[in-house]
């Protein structure tokens, strides 16, 4: 999943703020023994869609073949400010 952009916001000084959200998938946690009371975890490390984005095939791993949701999500924020439309001029 690529970065997600939130609308554009004006500050008090002019600059305008975008905050730029990017979301990644770690290591599976899907437990492979729970059906006869114990804990396995496959050892995937990091989600890797099989499929083109749009398509059912972009929520499965190629790796471990388990859905996206079984890997732990990570969402990263940050907060970028465009300066360029500040004034320079004084009155």
């Amino acid at each position: 999943m690529g970065p997600q952009q939130d609308p554009k916001k004006a500050s008090s000084n002019g600059s305008v703020a975008t905050k730029e959200k990017v979301v990644r998938y770690r290591e599976c946690r899907k437990n492979h023994a729970a059906n006869i009371g114990g804990y396995a975890v496959d050892g995937c490390r990091e989600f890797m869609a099989s499929g083109e984005e749009g398509t059912s095939d972009a929520l499965r791993c190629a790796a471990c073949n388990c859905h996206r949701s079984f890997h732990k999500r990570e969402v990263e924020t940050e907060t970028v400010c465009d300066r360029s439309s500040i004034s320079t001029s004084r009155r």
